[in-house]
């Protein structure tokens, strides 16, 4: 076999990636960085800086209004708060008008009915509903429970007590024999309500503070034993053992329950 005249170079099939090696940018690219493209990546960025400043200068404003109208919220809560004790202490006032005028009424009632004997037996019989009805202040042997929220920060309300919670507490009470019932000095009656105010309990639309203490007046030897066993103490018991709630209960000798002042007289009859 002839030789030819001129020896092949070793790496002359390697042609593609020599140029690869010698030229690894694309002749394209080069051609548009000549004509100016890189610009719209320096545009880019100035954009991005753009949105940047325009939502740093939102956020500032927002805390200088924010820190502007700080006093006036302030200001307007001082002023509720006010108006709100100020309301309460005239609650206060007339409900004392109104314990006086019942003592009043009590003794016109009397004067009027006479010293006879039918007189004698209605007095004896308005004398035994008015402490049932809570017309009148009664004063015997009971229970105090007090409970109040969880230990925390309050932040949930399955830890905190509820409206429903003081209602099954003061049913199982009644369930128990109760002859009286209180929490925090206001006297319940078969037309009390025990409801939610935002985060407020109320006892006929006045606001309780925490903790809540209940007083019930009853038979010191059986209600004791019968409030454990009722709902309300299952519901009350399981509070305190999984939520970790406030629960006490203790026995008392005496106590005074105050009359309901809101109870007044709607219908009456002649007694034939």
């Amino acid at each position: 076999m002839a030789e030819t005249g001129q020896r092949s170079r070793a790496d002359a099939s390697m042609d593609l990636l020599n140029d690869i090696v010698r030229q690894p940018i694309d002749p394209d690219y080069a051609a548009v960085a000549s004509r100016g493209g890189g610009r719209p990546r320096v545009r880019g960025r100035w954009d991005l800086a753009l949105v940047a400043l325009v939502i740093g200068v939102l956020f500032t404003v927002a805390a200088v209004e924010t820190t502007r109208s700080a006093p006036a919220l302030e200001t307007e809560r001082a002023e509720l708060i006010t108006r709100v004790q100020q309301a309460e202490a005239q609650q206060d006032a007339l409900r004392v008008q109104a314990a006086t005028l019942n003592a009043e009424i009590a003794q016109l009632r009397r004067d009027a009915l006479g010293d006879d004997d039918q007189a004698k037996a209605l007095t004896a019989e308005l004398n035994a509903l008015e402490p049932v009805t809570g017309a009148s202040a009664v004063r015997g042997p009971g229970l105090v429970i007090t409970v109040d929220d969880a230990a925390g920060d309050g932040t949930d309300s399955r830890d905190q007590v509820l409206d429903i919670d003081l209602q099954m507490l003061v049913n199982g009470l009644w369930e128990s024999g109760a002859e009286a019932i209180s929490i925090n000095g206001h006297r319940l009656s078969n037309l009390t309500a025990i409801r939610s105010a935002g985060d407020a309990i109320t006892v006929d639309y006045r606001s309780l503070n925490r903790p809540y203490r209940v007083e019930a007046i009853g038979n010191p030897r059986t209600l004791p034993a019968r409030w454990v066993e009722s709902s309300g103490g299952a519901w009350w018991n399981e509070l305190a053992q999984n939520r970790r709630m406030r629960y006490e209960v203790s026995s008392v000798d005496e106590i005074t329950l105050d009359a309901d002042p809101g109870m007044t007289l709607r219908y009456a009859r002649v007694k034939q």
